[in-house]
């Protein structure tokens, strides 16, 4: 199953242009949420998490939206692969799947 995760960090930013934009690469369903991306608690994203199987695909509209940082995003990419699940950045220039980052 395709997933899709749209964040905004704040009520003034629009969700729209990720939301069509994961709509059209093919998400089943979407999750999307206003947070700042240095928040660990952000609700729609544990939410995903807890859904996301083995050999689904998550779509991303750019990779600072799932990632605090540098550091924080490789562990999350890391987990992902590491659960068997392909990750695909929307804006973002990545031959799929994505290599596990040391």
């Amino acid at each position: 199953m395709k997933y899709g995760y749209a964040r905004v960090s704040t009520k003034d930013q629009i969700l729209n242009l990720q939301i069509d934009a994961l709509k059209n690469a093919g998400c089943h369903k979407i999750f999307q949420e206003i947070a700042k991306g240095t928040k660990t608690d952000r609700i729609e994203w544990i939410k995903l998490l807890n859904e996301i199987r083995s050999g689904d695909t998550l779509v991303i509209w750019k990779l600072d939206r799932i990632g605090r940082s540098l550091p924080h995003l490789i562990k999350i990419v890391n987990d992902l692969i590491a659960q068997n699940i392909d990750i695909i950045s929307l804006q973002d220039p990545l031959t799929q799947p994505m290599l596990k980052v040391s």
